[in-house]
């Protein structure tokens, strides 16, 4: 049987919506959105009324992909003061084998006692199961036992993080059947062997703020918010050449490269600026404009990273928007030589900017099988009719196109 999946997340520039369908342990893409956003500022809903119409508009194409509404979805919240604990909680298991509700109820302890009333509950991330005290596993369904002790990272945010994302969809008639953070997204859509064995970090540059994320062994354990990002840039050229922020986002996303390596000045993008004067801008000049904001942005970021951890970090992987560009890797070597650019592997959404979206779907599959639990956003019938021919079809539905993430086995 298949399932479906669907996962949104508010940007500063765009709302992004992406759903997938499970089947034999293959996510599909059945369809992905991006649509500019209003009344969001630097990653947090400042004016609902506005941010409400991006959000229609972003369920409205992806319904007219699917053939049919989307009435649940995986909800991104912000990270903005997010908190990170380590947890642990014990529980008598009921039956002679321990299930995935024991696992949840050997939470539950922990998470009662550290949890503060100005903070609400986001999702804790599994590290290990003590068994009777002594056996020490990573998924201990199956086993006998009688007492099941579970350790944990419990993530927090503030109150109005989660409310005012639920709120807005819930006003719309869209079930948030669960909430996640920026920081649990990529580590997820990023995941591998080694990452799951070192310290490492996660560098979302997004439109207004930039996201750094700190892992232990793929365990998040703190976060910090940078105010700056793409949109600093845009602005950047829009102040050197007197032009629109539009215009400047044209040149930076159509025209110019991240880094000043292989710019030419030969090569020319005529324009008019504000004054109403015809100019011409050479490749060279507004890359080195944009690779310095870059460079700022990274550096930044490295700084945050020193302050977050004194222990050596192994691998450093940079996502967002930005990335996305051109010989963005050459910025890289000049501030953070151990960095790598993210790369987005399910097929049809090979972009950076989805990377917190995916991710989110993932642990979500992640957590549904470590509690034995299945479940789907679509009934059968309505399964039945996503999958069916339909008439005028054509690829922006992207069905069928496989990307085979197995749960990290």
């Amino acid at each position: 049987m298949k399932h479906v999946y669907a996962s949104i997340d508010f940007g500063s520039d765009s709302v992004k919506l992406v759903v997938c369908e499970l089947y034999q342990n293959h996510l599909n893409l059945l369809a992905a959105t991006t649509i500019p956003s209003r009344g969001i500022r630097n990653g947090l809903i400042v004016e609902p009324e506005l941010a409400k119409k991006s959000i229609i508009m972003a369920l409205k194409k992806a319904n007219e992909m699917l053939g049919i509404p989307i009435k649940k979805v995986i909800a991104n919240i912000p990270n903005h003061h997010a908190e990170y604990k380590l947890i642990k909680g014990e529980c008598d298991v009921r039956g002679e084998l321990i299930d995935g509700t024991d696992m949840i109820n050997s939470y539950k302890a922990g998470i009662k006692t550290n949890l503060n009333i100005n903070e609400e509950f986001v999702t804790v991330v599994p590290i290990d199961f003590k068994i009777n005290g002594k056996m020490a596993v990573k998924d201990p369904k199956g086993y006998p036992g009688k007492k099941l002790l579970g350790r944990a990272m419990m993530v927090t945010t503030p109150k109005k993080n989660v409310y005012s994302v639920a709120s807005i969809l819930e006003g719309m008639g869209i079930e948030v059947v669960d909430i996640s953070t920026s920081s649990i997204g990529d580590i997820n859509c990023f995941r591998n062997e080694n990452l799951e064995k070192c310290v490492s970090a996660i560098i979302n540059i997004g439109a207004d703020i930039t996201t750094v994320s700190l892992y232990n062994k793929c365990i998040p354990v703190s976060t910090k918010i940078i105010g700056a990002g793409g949109c600093d840039i845009d602005r950047d050229l829009a102040y050197a050449y007197k032009l629109d922020i539009s215009e400047a986002r044209k040149i930076k996303e159509k025209f110019a490269l991240a880094h000043i390596r292989n710019a030419s000045s030969y090569d020319i993008y005529e324009t008019v600026n504000s004054d109403n004067v015809r100019i011409k801008i050479n490749q060279k000049a507004a890359c080195e404009i944009i690779m310095n904001r870059i460079n700022e942005i990274l550096t930044l970021a490295k700084n945050e990273l020193k302050d977050l951890t004194n222990k050596p970090i192994q691998y450093i992987i940079v996502t967002g928007g930005v990335s996305n560009m051109l010989d963005f890797e050459y910025c890289l070597r000049d501030v953070l030589p151990i960095a790598s650019k993210g790369a987005v592997k399910l097929v049809g959404v090979r972009n950076n900017k989805y990377s917190t979206v995916i991710g989110n779907i993932i642990y979500f599959l992640n957590t549904l099988k470590l509690k034995g639990m299945n479940y789907s956003m679509l009934s059968e019938d309505e399964m039945d009719e996503v999958s069916s021919p339909k008439e005028n079809s054509n690829d922006d539905t992207m069905l069928g196109k496989v990307f085979g993430y197995f749960f990290g086995e």
